[in-house]
């Protein structure tokens, strides 16, 4: 059974910044896409691809990137100059096919993680 765990949400001043950690278990092989939402519709924030292919919401480009480890089965979210606008549930995704990430519909999903941005 494969399960993804988020983890690194706070409270944080705007232009603050946070590290956000997923890590994937139970799989018995490699995904091709993990990726980054947000909101209860599970906006997408950042994906990436195994091969080190990233895509960015224009909301965060310049200030968010992601990272993955596939050995660790790792997606990371570095989020800089924190902004009250991104202030949400952030969750991390799997799919087996990259299409599935960048459409939101990737196969696991985790928890959530809360951030909040605030002065």
């Amino acid at each position: 059974q494969v399960h993804l765990v988020e983890s690194g949400g706070g409270l944080v001043q705007p232009g603050g910044s946070l590290r956000l950690s997923c890590t994937l278990s139970g799989g018995l092989y490699s995904f091709n896409g993990m990726g980054w939402y947000r909101g209860n519709e599970r906006e997408l924030v950042a994906v990436i691809s195994r091969d080190g292919s990233a895509n960015y919401a224009d909301s965060v480009k310049g200030r968010f990137t992601i990272s993955k480890d596939n050995a660790k089965n790792t997606v990371n979210l570095q989020m800089n100059n924190l902004e009250p606008e991104d202030t949400a549930v952030y969750y991390c995704a799997a799919g087996r096919l990259y299409s599935t990430i960048l459409r939101g519909t990737g196969d696991y999903w985790g928890q959530g993680t809360q951030v909040t941005v605030s002065s």
